[in-house]
């Protein structure tokens, strides 16, 4: 699908979820700026899978706005972010990938994956485990490079080429052996997350971690595989990301609440645009799909017939 051309775009992940608290909140959300601008715009685009897929919808969403087609589970972040930052080499055949600290959560039938944000790791941490994984890491060929988000490191290696992930956003809460990358190409990988478990388990900084009460950093997570295309589009969407934290932990009066501050904030400012004559699209996305509303033909009767065919906002999140 071509980049979208629109000048103002709005892009909401987890506007619509599943789970079972945040989906029985749907039918008291109250949403009158989306309402508002459902009521002018018409249905544009949609992609509706299921809930396996290793891309979730807003990613394939942000992908397609950015005119970057990829198979599921290698849509190229890591690429996109190494070339954006400059590393080198990333020349349009690298391989990478987003190697991302977390807790893994070990209960008497699996293991869970926790949420990387709510277990705070710090610079320092990041910068200490960076030092002591780097020759583990290189020792499979895989270079490591530090980003601006403490316990998220840019890897480059072949090993990632053709290698399908699983993003971060879908594995979060789920037994790790849902969503492990399960491909031969992987088996180098899953003996380095071993090797890495036991090395972490051993690190001063958990140690610390242990001290102050909070979770030790005992893995990493990889995600964002790809090969970046010679060409793709620069207007990136607007994200509305204050939905993630909440849908993720199933919390319906926090993702309530953060619906309310999004509608109020982002979409107002949207449907102000909207008013003033500019050219709009909002993707809305869920856990199934995504679904892209942008301007219709302007006119009264056009207006008048919209709202006898317009479904309203709680069926459209529903329908995610």
């Amino acid at each position: 699908m071509p980049a979208l051309s629109t000048s103002h775009h709005l892009l909401i992940p987890f506007a619509g979820r599943s789970s079972p608290a945040c989906r029985e909140a749907l039918t008291g959300l109250r949403l009158p700026k989306l309402e508002s601008l459902l009521s002018r715009l018409a249905l544009v685009h949609e992609d509706t899978q299921d809930e396996s897929t290793l891309s979730p919808p807003h990613e394939r969403a942000l992908a397609a706005a950015l005119g970057i087609e990829a198979a599921d589970g290698q849509i190229p972040w890591a690429a996109l972010e190494a070339k954006q930052a400059g590393l080198s080499p990333t020349s349009d055949g690298d391989s990478w990938g987003i190697a991302t600290l977390c807790h893994w959560q070990v209960g008497i039938d699996d293991v869970v994956l926790g949420d990387p944000a709510a277990i705070r790791i710090d610079a320092a941490e990041s910068d200490a485990l960076l030092a002591v994984a780097r020759p583990f890491f290189e020792e499979d060929g895989i270079a490591l490079h530090a980003t601006p988000t403490p316990g998220r490191w840019l890897a480059q290696g072949q090993v990632f080429d053709g290698l399908a992930t699983a993003s971060i956003d879908r594995a979060i809460g789920y037994p790790i052996s849902q969503w492990s990358p399960l491909a031969d190409g992987a088996r180098s990988l899953r003996r380095l997350q071993n090797e890495m478990q036991m090395l972490l388990y051993t690190e001063r900084v958990n140690d610390e971690r242990t001290a102050r009460g909070v979770p030790p950093i005992n893995s990493f997570w990889l995600s964002g595989t790809g090969r970046l295309p010679p060409s793709f589009g620069d207007a990136r969407p607007t994200v509305a990301d204050a939905l993630r934290a909440p849908a993720l932990r199933d919390d319906a009066a926090a993702w309530t609440a953060a619906w309310g501050e999004v509608d109020a904030g982002p979409v107002a400012e949207l449907l102000a645009v909207y008013t003033e004559g500019a050219d709009v699209a909002i993707t809305l996305c869920g856990d199934r799909g995504a679904r892209r509303f942008g301007v219709q033909q302007r006119g009264l009767a056009r207006w008048a017939k919209s709202l006898f065919q317009r479904e309203s906002a709680p069926a459209v999140l529903e329908a995610l």
